[in-house]
């Protein structure tokens, strides 16, 4: 989905013809890993030539990323939202999430320092 039709087309050439140049080069035969390989690219200005080549390498190397990030959400709502909880309100649960997720900066923030803010907010009257 990040490539057109056009690009699909183009890259399946740049491939093609990026092999070719790998293979005679001498500074891209002794790469071992994707990240050495898009530096050398982006070094040797291999990367201007090799647009989707480049594209392609950016992509595959934030994946995993991303898709750690979004299984990190999930495990956090399966353990917040159980049974007991699963009338839940969207917001609330968005809200519980975020504070699961981030446990290491709400691990900073001390009780004492939530008490004060509350009570520098003034009395509230109640409504009946």
């Amino acid at each position: 989905m990040d490539f057109n039709e056009q690009e699909k087309i183009t890259l399946q050439f740049q491939l093609r013809q990026f092999l070719v140049v790998a293979r005679q080069s001498k500074d891209l035969n002794n790469l071992s890993t994707i990240q050495e390989l898009c530096s050398c690219l982006v070094a040797t200005d291999r990367a201007t030539i090799y647009y989707l080549i480049d594209r392609l390498l950016r992509l595959i190397m934030t994946l995993p990323v991303s898709t750690a990030t979004t299984e990190r959400c999930f495990s956090a709502m399966k353990i917040i939202k159980t049974r007991l909880r699963n009338k839940m309100e969207g917001r609330f649960l968005a809200d519980s999430m975020t504070v699961y997720i981030e446990r290491e900066i709400g691990a900073s923030i001390s009780s004492d320092l939530i008490i004060d803010d509350f009570k520098a907010l003034g009395t509230r009257r109640l409504l009946f």
